[in-house]
Formats: C-alpha cells, structure tokens, sequence
C-alpha cells in the first residue's frame, strides 16, 4: 500500500480533510452522499498514486458506496494544511 495513501486514510479517519467545491457538485449530480466515499475509504483499493501531480499529490481509489456500487474516488494531500482533499468521484463506466 503506498505511503501517501495511507496518510490520506489515516487523515479522513481523524476527520482532517475538506471536500472540494469539485467533488461536492459531482457527489451531487451523481446523488452520492460524502459519508458514503468516507466510510468507503478505509476499505478502498488504491489503483494508482500520483506523486507528483499538481498542485497536490493525489490517489485514485476504486471504493464501494453503501448499495455495492463501485466509483472510483480522487483524493488529493494538501501538504500545507496537513489534510486530505475529497477531489472527485465518478462511476467507472465515465470514464
């Protein structure tokens, strides 16, 4: 498991993190609740890190909202604040 994953994890778990004006408009559209891709979370499959990526490095994690559907979740680490970032979520079939 990467490292920067488990810091974003470890973050929404002690209630560190924020929810982008982005994710918030998605969860909306896609009539997702934020407590579902937060509950998701410490059960989510990493599928890649973005160390590098700008302005913040960032994960995608496929997780399983509360009916079993699969979205594949963007969370990104703002160093500065020592938080995580709720980015974005879409269904996997968006793509």
């Amino acid at each position: 498991m990467g490292s920067l994953f488990s810091k974003i994890r470890r973050a929404v778990r002690e209630e560190r993190y924020v929810v982008g004006r982005h994710a918030d408009e998605r969860c909306e559209q896609r009539r997702i609740t934020e407590w579902q891709l937060v509950a998701g979370l410490e059960d989510g499959i990493l599928l890649e890190e973005r160390l590098h990526a700008l302005p913040n490095p960032k994960v995608v994690v496929r997780q399983s909202l509360a009916d079993g559907t699969e979205v594949e979740v963007v969370w990104s680490w703002l160093l500065r604040e020592h938080r995580a970032k709720l980015v974005t979520v879409y269904f996997r079939n968006e793509k």
